[in-house]
């Protein structure tokens, strides 16, 4: 199994990695096949649900409408996907990514010029109208050399979708992203985020996951080149019957490089399923690189499972440092005994909580709007069981 270290970093070279966690990439769907459940990469997944996303559906539907409101300077455009494909250096690694890189036939490009410095967060709402016919998707998120802006995409509505997404930080940008996965009940999403961070470069990426019947979210990042940081947040809460689950995949294929991974989730219900498999690669090249990955999982009610898997890979040991932890449990008693003694209700209580338990990654989007309306979301997912 290869995987191709990004050709913008100097003298890279196509390098062998012993892991089962990362197949080898292509373009041709026939390189992958139909999975089974069996494969590492899928075995949490319920193929069942996913509607021949992962074999062979059509994909020729459009009914993924967007609107957007983009400041000025920024231009958001619908175009041909296939004028679109390739910003990143991404190549697909499974067969359902395969699929959408091609046949979506439609593609949205969201640029911010060079040494542009953006205050308003521009906001790209997308909008399933039915889960009948699934369509593929190709998005590029592109801010140039020295710029700084936020880009948030919110998905709504019923759709059967297939999604890649590009992100491109250019070398002394700053870019937040955030991805807000607010889907109808009935929705199906499988979607690969990938970004490229230059030289010096800093990215936020954000993954909220509430809505859907099945969401599937990875996101892999790769270095172009010294001196990039990456911080991957995330927070999800899955209710009675959902499965949530999310994929990282770090590539310090550049020296000097820093990442932080730090997800939580919550779950409620019978058959809610919360799914999170953390990798970071440490090449022999990524001399002096900083990394941490943690998942935590709040378990609310009896019936809810929550796999977590960190995982660290590293080829060198001249590094600054590196770790990761995963927990997974019910609420802390010791909390709960200490609210109830001042007073305080044991519902309210147990609100306060799991508010606090998601306050920190919520402080950290940086949109106090976003911020507001998931902290009402959260209150809302209280209010079915706790």
């Amino acid at each position: 199994m290869t995987v191709t270290d990004t050709p913008n970093v100097a003298n890279a070279v196509e390098t062998k990695v012993a892991s089962h966690l990362h197949p080898e990439g292509s373009f041709d769907v026939d390189h992958f096949a139909v999975p089974t459940g069996r494969e590492e990469i899928w075995r949490f997944t319920p193929l069942k649900r996913v509607r021949g996303l992962h074999a062979d559906a059509d994909l020729s539907g459009r009914t993924v409408v967007a609107e957007y409101d983009a400041p000025a300077g920024v231009t958001v455009e619908m175009l041909d996907a296939s004028t679109l494909t390739g910003a990143s250096g991404y190549v697909p690694t499974d067969r359902v990514s395969a699929r959408a890189w091609n046949n979506a036939a439609v593609g949205y490009a969201i640029t911010v010029p060079r040494e542009t410095e953006v205050d308003e967060p521009v906001l790209v709402t997308l909008t399933g109208t039915g889960t009948e016919q699934a369509s593929a998707l190709h998005t590029v998120v592109t801010v140039e050399q020295h710029a700084k802006a936020t880009v948030v995409l919110r998905y709504e509505g019923s759709a059967t979708l297939a999604e890649n997404v590009e992100i491109v930080v250019g070398d002394g940008a700053q870019l937040t992203l955030v991805a807000v996965n607010d889907w109808a009940d009935d929705a199906v999403h499988l979607v690969h985020h990938h970004a490229r961070v230059g030289r010096d470069a800093h990215l936020r990426h954000v993954a909220v996951s509430f809505g859907g019947d099945v969401v599937r979210m990875s996101t892999s990042v790769a270095y172009a080149g010294p001196g990039g940081e990456a911080e991957l947040l995330g927070l999800y809460f899955a209710d009675a019957g959902q499965h949530l689950e999310h994929r990282l995949f770090v590539d310090h294929n550049a020296p000097k490089t820093r990442s932080n991974v730090d997800y939580k989730g919550a779950l409620q219900g019978q058959g809610a399923h919360a799914v999170w498999i953390g990798d970071v690669l440490i090449r022999k090249v990524a001399e002096g690189i900083e990394t941490y990955e943690s998942n935590r999982n709040l378990v609310l009610t009896d019936g809810c499972r929550a796999d977590s898997v960190p995982n660290l890979e590293i080829e060198t040991g001249e590094i600054e440092g590196a770790g990761h932890a995963s927990t997974t449990g019910r609420f802390d008693d010791q909390q709960l005994f200490y609210l109830q003694a001042r007073g305080i209700p044991e519902d309210e209580a147990r609100r306060l909580v799991v508010h606090g338990f998601f306050a920190d990654i919520v402080r950290k989007i940086g949109v106090p709007a976003i911020e507001a309306r998931l902290l009402e979301t959260v209150e809302a997912e209280l209010e079915k069981n706790v």
